[in-house]
């Protein structure tokens, strides 16, 4: 990994987008689908974003101090009473590791000026779990001692 490059460590989770509006969050997964209905809780703690906010990020759960993968998927197969139920058993956090948007387009910065935006976002608003953000190093070291060296989380490009 050269120092141009900045490495967000690998969650087990699902890759979701968060926009925050004038006047609510909408959640969307990789594939296109609004997944918000799933994800109320995540939601109403999204509102304390300031509207015009659009993040990149994972859907995670914890359990007994690690990821549960399996807690998510139970999530995500829920309905109704049981999805409320599932919610207040498993709590969700979103795990963000990049601001695409802030009242404009910030895709055209290099993502090492994002970052500084989203550390900035997160201390400016106070914003606390379940918000969170996502691990990130340029150090190899660090994320081979974290995932072994198996290729995982995102690779973005720091600079440039």
């Amino acid at each position: 990994m050269s120092r141009e490059t900045r490495r967000s460590l690998e969650n087990d989770g699902h890759r979701t987008v968060l926009w925050r509006t004038e006047d609510s969050v909408r959640l969307q997964s990789r594939t296109g689908r609004d997944v918000t209905a799933l994800w109320m809780d995540l939601a109403v703690a999204a509102m304390h974003l300031p509207p015009g906010v659009i993040l990149d990020g994972e859907l995670v759960v914890w359990e007994q101090g690690r990821l549960a993968f399996e807690r998510l998927q139970q999530r995500l197969a829920r309905r109704g009473s049981g999805a409320a139920e599932a919610a207040r058993r498993w709590p969700a956090h979103y795990v963000a590791f990049d601001l695409v948007h802030l009242g404009k387009d910030l895709t055209g910065w290099p993502y090492e000026r994002r970052r500084a935006a989203l550390e900035a976002l997160f201390t400016d608003h106070g914003l606390q779990a379940p918000l969170t953000l996502y691990p990130s190093t340029t150090d190899p070291a660090v994320v081979a001692g974290v995932d072994g060296g198996r290729d995982g989380g995102a690779v973005l490009q720091a600079t440039g």
